[in-house]
Formats: structure tokens, sequence, C-alpha cells
């Protein structure tokens, strides 16, 4: 999730499990407490293929937070004994604590689609279980506004309940989205059997700021895919189209490690387009439809016209930008209640490699 989200959720619980020995001070601590696994962001990686995947890594692992909180816990309970005997820290507090605010960090993320190495440093593919976008208002604004009570009013008793409802509402929301994305697949993947279309590997995602519209993904055993979007409302089988994953183009980047790198940690869901001279790879799990925020240069064809690896690079794209962009997401908000007009996926992925073929010239 993003990080004032993040700060929020910090604050939240520090608030409700030590604000009262702490007061407003717990928000802050709380807060602070919070961003430290995201200090990975900070690490200066030679190509941008192992910057995506080694972020969310060692500062987000299960184990070294616990460490961590141990840590950490340890040293303000001997300090809380010599500065303030009076306040009433307790080591299992402050450790309970210190555990769940830096450890729902990571959980948080694990529930976006990105990939959260949970385990590191066993090499588990990354956990990604897409039940909430990266941004979702309707998780951060109830944590925003009991913060900025308590803030305001005080941490006291009633502030304290406040921030538990807020805690327990936004848990209750996660599962609802993973409730959402099950649903998607179920419909997606009941479509395309209602059309004979045999199928692997269904997987929906959230798309902008909301978890009623889903992009829903579906591999099939002759190297394509089906593209289509779903509404938790829709009364209707979703649109789709099928597209290639070009799975023969790969043969270029086999063995090479940031290639299996990016396997591994995209769990293989990636398309490959040859432009020009250019071996483009593509992580098809995030972005809108046919245009993906995370595309890698990773070959050239040579002057005698053989494929050769490169240092990957980040190929030009305008999803990041469509996703704030006001046209496409009034037709985002309209199709989550409305399937007539469908979404215009042929024209958006026209758009798309148009873009691409401008870039060749």
């Amino acid at each position: 999730m993003d990080s004032i989200t993040q700060a929020l959720l910090g604050a939240a619980l520090q608030g409700s499990l030590l604000g009262r020995i702490q007061g407003r001070r717990a928000l802050v601590y709380g807060a602070v407490l919070a961003t430290v696994p995201d200090l990975d962001v900070f690490v200066h990686y030679a190509d941008p293929v192992s910057q995506m995947t080694y972020h969310r890594g060692f500062s987000h692992s299960l184990f070294v937070l616990t460490a961590l909180g141990l840590a950490l816990s340890t040293l303000v309970t001997a300090l809380a004994r010599w500065r303030w005997p009076d306040h009433g820290y307790r080591w299992p507090r402050l450790m309970l604590t210190f555990w769940l605010v830096l450890v729902t960090h990571p959980l948080l993320d694990a529930f976006t689609v990105y990939g959260t190495q949970l385990l590191w440093p066993l090499q588990v593919t990354p956990q990604s279980w897409a039940g909430v976008f990266i941004i979702d208002p309707l998780y951060s604004v109830p944590l925003l506004l009991t913060v900025v009570y308590a803030g305001v009013r005080g941490v006291g008793e009633g502030a304290r309940r406040w921030l538990a409802a807020a805690l327990v509402f936004s848990t209750l929301y996660l599962g609802c989205g993973i409730a959402g994305r099950l649903v998607s697949e179920q419909r997606f993947a009941a479509a395309l059997d209602a059309q004979g279309i045999a199928h692997s590997h269904v997987r929906a995602v959230p798309m902008a700021f909301n978890t009623l519209l889903w992009r829903v993904m579906a591999k099939t055993p002759d190297g394509h895919y089906y593209e289509g979007v779903s509404s938790l409302l829709d009364t209707a089988p979703p649109e789709m189209q099928r597209q290639a994953l070009h799975l023969d183009a790969a043969q270029p980047l086999a063995g090479v490690p940031l290639h299996e790198r990016l396997r591994w940690f995209t769990g293989d869901w990636l398309r490959y387009d040859i432009i020009g001279d250019a071996l483009v790879v593509s992580d098809l799990r995030m972005g809108m439809p046919s245009d993906y925020n995370f595309r890698f240069l990773m070959a050239r064809r040579d002057a005698q016209g053989q494929w050769q690896p490169v240092q990957p690079s980040r190929w030009p794209g305008n999803s990041a930008r469509a996703m704030f962009d006001r046209q496409m997401l009034g037709l985002l908000w309209q199709r989550i209640f409305d399937q007539r007009p469908p979404l215009p996926l042929a024209a958006w992925q026209v758009q798309s490699l148009g873009k691409d073929a401008a870039l060749q010239r």
C-alpha cells in the first residue's frame, strides 16, 4: 500500500495499544515505526528488474521484523525502567505493539498484487494476494479520520475505542477484497467454460481505487491469455479479449538470471513483445488492460540479426498516467454499475500498440 496508509495503520495500532501511556506521541511513534520496512527504497540497484524484485524483500521479512520488534521492545523496556519507572511500560505489551506495527506493514503490502517476500530468505514466490488496489480510499479514510480525531482530542479511552473500531473495519475490508477477487475469478472462469475455452491460472486484480471492478486474466494451453473486466455488480458475462503471450520470443532470455528472477517474482505472468529490434518483457499483473506498469527492455537484435540479452531498462508506457486520467477513470466508474456500453478494450489495445510503434521510428 501507499506510505501514508502504512503510517496511518501504524499510528492507529500504537495509539490503541500504548496511547494510555504515551498519549499523542504514540500516534507519531507508530507512524514512524510503520514506515521502517520501506527504507529499502533507498537501496540502489543497477537495473530496474533488480529494483523491482528486491524491493519488499529482506526489510519486509516476517523473520527480520520479528527480530527487530524483539530487540526494540527489549531496549525500550530497559530504558523505561531507568528513565520512566512509573509510566507502566511492560515488555509483553511493548513487544506486541512493536511487532504488530512492524509486521502489519508487509502483511498489508501482501494484500496488493505487487509481491511481498514475507518469508525471506526462503526463496518462495512472493505473496501477492491482490485483495486491494495499492491506493484505496475506503481502506485509508477511516484510519485517517480516527487518527486525526485522536491527535486533536487526545488518546483517551474514547479515542482508543475509535482507533480499534477503524482497525477492525480495515481488517474486514481486506477480507471483503479477497472475497471479491475469488468471485471475479470464478465468474471469468465460468464465462470461458461457457464458450468452451480451455484455460488455467485465472488471476484477478482490483482496478484503480476500488474493490468492485476487477481486471481478470486467464492463460490458455496454446500460449495465449484472455483479459477482461468484471464488476461484482455484473449480471452478464464480462467483456474480454484474447491476446498472445509470444512465449517463443522468450528464447533469447533462456537461463538469463534476471529473466529467471522476474519469472519467479511475478509467478510467470509475463508477456514478450518484439518491437523493432527490442525484446520487451511485460509484467501482466499491474496496469490497465493492454497497457502494463512494468515493462522492460531485456534483449536487442545485433547487426547479424541475433538476439543478445542486455542490462534491463524500463520501456516507456503510459499506464501509470492512465490511472489518473479523468476520462478513463470516468469510464471505469461507470463500468462498476453498468455493463453497457462495455469498456473499449480493443481500442485501448490499439492505442497501446500504436504508442509502441511510434517509439520505433
